[in-house]
């Protein structure tokens, strides 16, 4: 008998371990719990960074729920502690790209179709960005109905260091923050960090950190049926979170990017002339991030910006498929990646190296319909 209890032992030990290594490896772990659709980032060692791979899975996932009648609310989140998100894998793309693999064009176009997805999605969509969110990550998060930050929320749009954009959606809610914070954020790659992230709209609520996995969830995982009551109930869950967490005074909210002065111009060029005009240590650091982009990049995310104020999150996504493509054909988008992410020199040589180099018919050309190729949504 011992002989046999210790065989089972060690049977259910090797199965234990086995289904730890699978579920290591599964980058997208999807669950129903209660009456709630749970959806984990699995990549903790890459920061949760969102390849091809995992957009096919959350894609058709996050369809097949909506239309559940036993799933009412949908839940996104991040392993490891560390990050929601970081951003997309763009070495892979930056791979493709310079080998003309079809992933350069298949990563954004499934990226944007999943963004608009949850933009349009019927059904409560609630995303606990705990921890570092960029990039993919904010869009797999901003274009939802509920985004709950945290203390430990660094959100940043980091893409104009590295010769691309803010895309993802950005030229929808970018423009449609308070003032000219969007533009800020959007050319300067500006990291908000905590409370700041809900106080300036990026995230709809902001619960401490512990308290999210346990009262936040535990809570939202067995609510009732979907209906306009439910909806309340939500939001007065995350009330009482949120006026439970204590209050710290807002470094960033008391600066002079607030006024809107610094970052109101009709170019980037005049956004520079007013930074360098101002005598303010704000200002000054601004001016010496801004040298430091790429100025293609630059001129390309305040066009796109300026026109997605107006434009629906739909038409935004096209117009920026569009500005991907063109950043996969340039040169900034290749040399930034190797500078910030493969080299780490963070000495970038951008071609055109200024912006009065980059010319207004190059900026045109990067808006350009795409014809038979362009996203259709």
């Amino acid at each position: 008998p011992d002989s046999y209890f210790i065989m089972y032992f060690f049977r259910f030990r090797s199965i234990c371990r086995l289904q730890r290594l699978q579920a290591h490896m599964v980058k997208v772990l999807l669950e129903k719990v209660g009456r709630a659709g749970v959806i984990t980032l699995n990549r903790p060692k890459a920061m949760n960074a969102l390849n091809l791979t995992m957009t096919r899975l959350l894609y058709p996932q996050l369809k097949e729920w909506e239309t559940d009648e036993q799933t009412d609310i949908v839940i996104i989140k991040g392993a490891g502690g560390r990050a929601f998100c970081a951003g997309g894998d763009i070495i892979a793309v930056t791979e493709a790209g310079k080998s003309g693999d079809p992933l350069a064009q298949d990563f954004f176009r499934e990226e944007y179709v999943l963004n608009n997805t949850i933009g349009m999605y019927k059904k409560p969509y609630i995303a606990l960005i705990d921890g570092i969110t960029m990039g993919g990550g904010v869009g797999l998060s901003v274009h939802g109905r509920f985004r709950v930050a945290t203390e430990k929320t660094v959100f940043a749009m980091p893409e104009t260091a590295i010769g691309l954009f803010p895309d993802v959606g950005g030229g929808y809610f970018l423009p449609r923050l308070q003032g000219k914070l969007g533009m800020f954020l959007a050319l300067t790659g500006f990291r908000l960090k905590g409370r700041d992230v809900q106080r300036v709209g990026v995230a709809s609520h902001f619960v401490e950190s512990q308290k999210k996995s346990v009262t936040l969830c535990g809570t939202l995982y067995f609510l009732g049926d979907f209906d306009w009551s439910f909806i309340l109930v939500i939001l007065c869950i995350f009330a009482n979170l949120h006026l439970s967490s204590p209050l710290h005074p807002s470094p960033l909210l008391s600066s002079p990017l607030l006024s809107s002065r610094l970052f109101s111009a009709g170019s980037v060029e005049g956004i520079l002339q007013n930074l360098n005009t101002d005598n303010s240590a704000f200002a000054k650091k601004q001016a010496e991030t801004l040298a430091r982009m790429s100025p293609t990049s630059l001129k390309i995310t305040f066009r796109q910006l300026e026109q997605g104020a107006a434009m629906s999150l739909q038409d935004v996504l096209v117009m920026e498929y569009r500005l991907c493509q063109a950043c996969m054909r340039g040169k900034d988008f290749y040399e930034g990646v190797r500078s910030v992410l493969i080299d780490k020199d963070h000495s970038p040589r951008w071609s055109p190296a200024t912006l009065a180099e980059v010319s207004d018919h190059s900026v045109d050309q990067c808006f350009s319909p795409l014809g038979e190729t362009d996203l259709r949504l």
